[in-house]
């Protein structure tokens, strides 16, 4: 089933792929798959897309960790968008802005971004359409010696813009009373921070796991200054879905199908998670154990959480949160309305 992407097998420990995790990185590569779902598989494959006359063709973009596979990886592997009459290609990405970007031209129909990136579609750029999980992976790191972020203060300290590691190095900032003008703030490339920080050549830096997991076999005494736990008070760091504004405003059909899909995906990977961690690694090449020890870094939400965070107004108030957050950051003039670009009804209506 997945012949089409064995060729990156080769890439499977690469830096190219540990280093993408929650934090949405900014590498620019990508590559082509396809599901190859040309014809529908179980019980409602009596007529083309199971009980659907018709099959739409989807372009999905995703990042290949656990956060941002493993729901393409099932409903590939339970023929979930066969069920939906679904034909999906896939499409690898290393950052959450490029496929927001891509959205816009028409090039994806969905994507997948984790926190640092909510920032785009809070500015009108595309909708969140289902949120995912929640991020556990972020840390602000120091060299051994480094111990506070005082300690860090007037020393280089690599982040990866625009990601979930430069949002909770600002907000670490912010807790010890600092900004980044008091430190030599230094924006890298996730695979340049995994070496920087291997090789001692920046004092700290704002990242995630699994990519910490290789710098810490060169500096196993690395420090860990501050985490997500650190701030879920005020900030959450959830991970979504997303489509362009045009597909959510006049392909409600295809909306429904993938929301629907995602549904069932969802509720499988509660219900299944050693299962949901040996697809995805089937899914990117990667080994099992990698995996798993990225999925630990994840808060699983199942689809009836889920659903009741969205109904009972949480969701709105993590999104909220953010909304200010990225405000404070710079990155968007005003707050706005977690309405305007989250289409939690519409997630909804797909499970009725």
């Amino acid at each position: 089933m997945h012949h089409l992407r064995k060729y990156v097998a080769a890439l499977a420990m690469s830096a190219a792929v540990t280093v993408t995790a929650v934090g949405c990185s900014s590498a620019s590569t990508t590559e082509e798959s396809s599901t190859g779902a040309a014809a529908p598989t179980g019980a409602n494959s009596e007529a083309p897309g199971g009980q659907y006359d018709d099959v739409i063709d989807v372009n999905f973009g995703f990042i290949p960790d656990y956060n941002g596979t493993s729901l393409l990886a099932i409903a590939e592997e339970e023929g979930i968008w066969d069920d939906y009459g679904l034909n999906v290609s896939t499409q690898t990405f290393t950052n959450g802005p490029l496929q927001i970007q891509a959205l816009g031209t028409g090039d994806l129909d969905f994507g997948y971004i984790g926190p640092g990136a909510f920032w785009l579609p809070a500015s009108g750029q595309s909708k969140i359409v289902a949120i995912n999980t929640l991020g556990q992976a972020d840390r602000v790191v120091g060299q051994p010696g480094n111990d506070t972020m005082e300690d860090l203060r007037g020393k280089t300290v690599a982040f990866p813009e625009g990601t979930s590691g430069d949002m909770i190095l600002t907000l670490a900032l912010q807790d010890a009373g600092m900004t980044k003008d008091d430190i030599e703030a230094l924006p890298m490339e996730p695979s340049a921070i995994v070496a920087a920080l291997s090789s001692g050549q920046v004092d700290g830096a704002g990242f995630w796991y699994p990519a910490l997991e290789t710098v810490k076999e060169q500096v196993p005494d690395l420090v860990e200054i501050a985490d997500n736990s650190d701030f879920e008070d005020t900030v959450a760091f959830p991970t979504a879905f997303v489509a362009s504004n045009d597909l959510v405003e006049n392909e409600s059909d295809k909306l429904d199908r993938v929301l629907k899909a995602l549904r069932d995906a969802m509720e499988f990977r509660a219900a299944n998670v050693d299962e949901s961690i040996a697809m995805t690694a089937s899914f990117n090449a990667l080994e099992e154990e990698a995996v798993a020890g990225d999925a630990a870094n994840v808060k699983i939400l199942s689809l009836d959480e889920i659903d009741t965070l969205t109904e009972d107004g949480t969701v709105d108030s993590w999104l909220s949160g953010m909304v200010d957050y990225f405000v404070g950051a710079g990155k968007l003039d005003a707050t706005v309305e977690p309405g305007s670009f989250y289409t939690g009804d519409l997630f909804l209506k797909a499970g009725e």
